[in-house]
């Protein structure tokens, strides 16, 4: 039935990395929020030549944004089904609301999961377009996870991995607080974060080479990439600053140890609101990103 939601599967709520992601909802949310427009052309994109009546499935569907994207472009194209996996029970509540909101007009179905679990294609629906958005490089066996989103993918459907991209930009050289240069030092420092994270995960494999290598090696074909830019210019509006002022603490909260006593007591200043220097006031910061999605093709049985 159109519009319908069913759960299945045997999700836990826990995630590779150590990050709370419930806790992040409302910031995931804003995210979503700002790139409405950006999450919309990637979907069209994505979306164009698939069969009518088409499955998507989003692998870590986090708070819906782009599930909603991928929704509305169905629902445009004469219907089809969403269906949204996450292992965090508050996102996926919160994804498959925000879908049906979206796009009343397409079946929704949500699976609380594992994305790292190899039984993913027998809890999951298989799909014409299997997307997974910054899922897979938080798998300890990253082409072990590339293997299982592929056996979900319908032959002659493809999958799609958003990996990868120019880091977020949103501070001048200079706030005119501290050492100039924070917005270096913060992404070195998540850099440091990264490799510990990785390192710290039991049983974690390396992924040498690039994704589309990886797709290759997952058996599909036609691998191919496509970049998209997310740009809010200074003067940036609300809530693009909001969304400044939630990448700062996000960023001072997973990797404020690798950052100088100088450089955290900057970052507490540009994100506290009673501050004289709060980001969130400035007309100077801005939002710039640039993402890259990787897909390929399942191949179609011979006859």
């Amino acid at each position: 039935m159109l519009g319908m939601s069913t759960t299945t599967g045997h999700g836990h709520g826990h995630t590779h990395d150590g990050i709370n992601w419930a806790e992040r909802l409302g910031h995931l949310q804003a995210i979503d929020a700002l790139d409405r427009d950006t999450h919309a052309d990637v979907a069209q994109r994505l979306a164009a030549g698939l069969p009518e009546g088409a499955t998507v499935v989003d692998i870590g569907s986090g708070a819906g944004g782009m599930s909603s994207a991928f929704g509305r472009a169905l629902a445009a194209a004469g219907g089809g089904t969403v269906v949204l996996v996450d292992a965090v029970p508050a996102l996926l509540d919160a994804a498959t609301a925000h879908v049906r909101a979206e796009a009343p007009a397409v079946e929704v179905v949500s699976v609380l999961a594992d994305a790292a679990d190899p039984a993913l294609p027998e809890l999951v629906p298989a799909g014409d377009l299997v997307w997974a958005s910054g899922v897979v490089h938080h798998l300890p066996d990253q082409q072990r996870g590339v293997n299982t989103l592929a056996r979900m993918v319908r032959p002659g459907g493809r999958l799609a991995l958003r990996e990868g991209g120019l880091a977020t930009q949103c501070l001048p050289w200079d706030v005119g607080i501290g050492t100039p240069g924070l917005q270096g030092r913060l992404l070195a420092a998540r850099e440091s974060w990264f490799e510990r994270m990785r390192a710290d995960m039991p049983d974690v494999v390396r992924l040498p080479g690039g994704w589309g290598r990886a797709l290759a090696a997952a058996g599909l074909g036609d691998v191919t990439s496509l970049g998209f830019l997310v740009d809010h210019p200074a003067p940036a509006s609300a809530p693009a600053r909001e969304s400044v002022v939630n990448w700062l603490t996000f960023m001072a909260d997973m990797a404020g140890e690798w950052l100088s006593e100088e450089d955290r007591a900057t970052v507490a200043r540009l994100i506290d609101p009673h501050d004289s220097a709060f980001v969130g006031n400035s007309d100077d910061v801005f939002v710039l990103s640039a993402s890259t999605v990787h897909h390929g093709t399942r191949p179609v049985p011979p006859a």
